[in-house]
């Protein structure tokens, strides 16, 4: 049944030019998020309304929480490193794919502890020579087996951890593989099209039922996929460019929706006074703490 009456409404009004990499802290109940463009780390205290905010070296793409609660592993435009939330030290684990023109993208741990994300090609006219990575334990870096997209997304695993799904935004689809926990990848399939005319598939999360909640760029929605990749539900979001998603609160079945202001024409904004916002909205279905980086 497709939830048309939902609709998500503004939380923290950010003016974010790329906001991105929505993430929920199941241990401090607190959200994060960055602003691609804008070079900063967002967090947010839904309890008492107080945000936080931390200025990056350079773009920060993605991020994952780790098992040191002070510490996060960021993916920025051009490398992995561990930032202290404390302290603010950075210390930096490896350069991504620096001999290409693209820059760190989408990213989500697994359910073993591994980190994997994605890059996207920066110049103009978008080619598919990106790639997909996975950081290990031992802090190794390998490109995984996948086709290579122009703007990687949607990265999520299902609940068991056996099913990884990605996407290259430009094709409107988004596909599924079978992922072993040894880190083995096989049987690269898709999982749903996008059938509206708008909107292409971005950032993701996975619910404790393993179903795929997917932002939607340029489509004013989040939509979830049951496991058989059928849209069961819908939420409108008051802005033209939803990019990521994750579920929080304290029954992990609030939505939290990260939105952008890029490439809105100032018509566009001046309608679309949230843009760049966090949004919410209540969901029946209830999230997955994430997962942690458990690498050192």
């Amino acid at each position: 049944m497709r939830g048309e009456g939902f609709r998500a409404s503004l939380a923290v009004h950010a003016r974010c030019m790329l906001g991105e990499g929505a993430t929920w802290c199941a241990r401090t109940e607190r959200f994060y998020w960055t602003d691609i463009e804008g070079a900063r780390l967002y967090r947010y205290d839904p309890s008492t309304g107080e945000r936080t905010s931390w200025s990056m070296p350079e773009r920060l793409a993605t991020f994952a929480l780790c098992a040191d609660p002070h510490r996060l592993l960021l993916g920025l435009a051009t490398h992995l490193a561990f930032f202290d939330l404390t302290t603010h030290e950075m210390c930096r684990i490896v350069d991504v794919d620096s001999e290409r023109e693209t820059r760190l993208n989408d990213g989500r741990c697994d359910r073993q502890g591994r980190f994997v994300f994605g890059t996207k090609h920066e110049g103009a006219k978008l080619s598919p020579i990106g790639g997909f990575y996975r950081l290990n334990h031992d802090l190794s870096l390998e490109k995984l087996p996948l086709p290579e997209p122009a703007i990687s997304n949607s990265i999520g695993f299902s609940p068991d951890g056996a099913t990884m799904y990605f996407c290259d935004t430009p094709t409107r689809e988004i596909l599924a593989c079978d992922y072993g926990a040894d880190g083995s990848i096989g049987n690269i399939r898709v999982f749903t099209r996008l059938l509206d005319a708008d909107g292409g598939p971005d950032g993701s999360t996975v619910d404790a039922e393993g179903g795929l909640w997917n932002a939607q760029w340029g489509g004013s929605r989040v939509v979830r996929y049951g496991p058989d990749g059928v849209e069961t539900e819908r939420v409108s979001v008051p802005t033209s460019h939803p990019s990521c998603v994750a579920l929080g609160g304290p029954h992990l079945a609030t939505l939290y929706i990260t939105t952008a202001r890029s490439e809105l024409d100032p018509a566009l904004l001046a309608a679309e006074a949230g843009a760049g916002g966090v949004f919410v909205a209540s969901s029946a279905r209830r999230g997955l703490p994430e997962p942690l980086f458990l690498g050192r």
